[in-house]
């Protein structure tokens, strides 16, 4: 049984869950499979309706937990193609029913086709919450964040997949992938979102933008 600590820290040890409660939402942060991806339930406090972000690995562990903390599943979006990122998301889909989501450049390598396409700019609605959209090209050509507003006032909870990490951006493997994640990371997120938002990434611990906006130049700079 996983047992989901609701001392909330922004870090869990591996097959591990805690839950952090919003006023408006609570947040179910997993690490699961063997590169400690963390898989998101999100769920709105009046409704009860949650949406996945990655089931990554882990299906009966991913499974436990929306039967015990969230039956009305939503939607699970996948943030990127990378393999490591749905590794649980068909058999999630099957037992649940629930549909899934992807953007249009990220597809072709998942193993469920998305019953619904994001693109940048577009609104998830699940219950009361609303998660904006946004298209962050370098780590992969589709990679997607999920902006949270509204379930904590005057905080927003920004899901960035694998773009955005305590130090520094994803990984990058072709030229100019670097500088152009860089660029929509700062364009699409440090320019729009203020120093109070919490970070929760694909990987690792938590972390907010004001602790990581000092490091942009730095980032550039290294190149990595």
């Amino acid at each position: 049984m996983t047992v989901v600590d609701d001392n909330y820290t922004g870090h869990v040890e591996p097959q591990t869950a805690a839950r952090r409660t919003l006023p408006g939402a609570s947040i179910v942060k997993v690490s699961v499979g063997p590169m400690d991806n963390n898989a998101y339930l999100v769920t709105c406090s009046r409704t009860g309706e949650t949406l996945l972000i990655d089931a990554a690995n882990d299906a009966e562990i991913l499974l436990e937990l929306i039967e015990k903390h969230a039956p009305k599943l939503s939607l699970i979006v996948t943030s990127h193609q990378h393999f490591d990122h749905w590794q649980a998301l068909e058999a999630v889909a099957e037992a649940t029913g629930a549909p899934t989501a992807a953007h249009q450049l990220d597809v072709e390598p998942l193993p469920v086709e998305p019953d619904r396409i994001l693109a940048h700019g577009d609104t998830i609605e699940i219950g009361d919450l609303k998660f904006d959209v946004i298209h962050l090209q370098g780590h992969t050509p589709g990679s997607v964040a999920l902006a949270l507003d509204g379930a904590d006032p005057g905080t927003t909870h920004l899901f960035t997949g694998d773009c955005l990490f305590p130090g520094g951006v994803g990984k990058t493997w072709e030229e100019g992938h670097f500088e152009q994640l860089l660029d929509h990371v700062t364009t699409r997120v440090f320019d729009v979102y203020g120093d109070s938002t919490v970070v929760y990434p694909g990987h690792g611990d938590d972390t907010t933008l004001g602790t990581e906006r000092p490091h942009l130049g730095e980032w550039r700079e290294r190149g990595w």
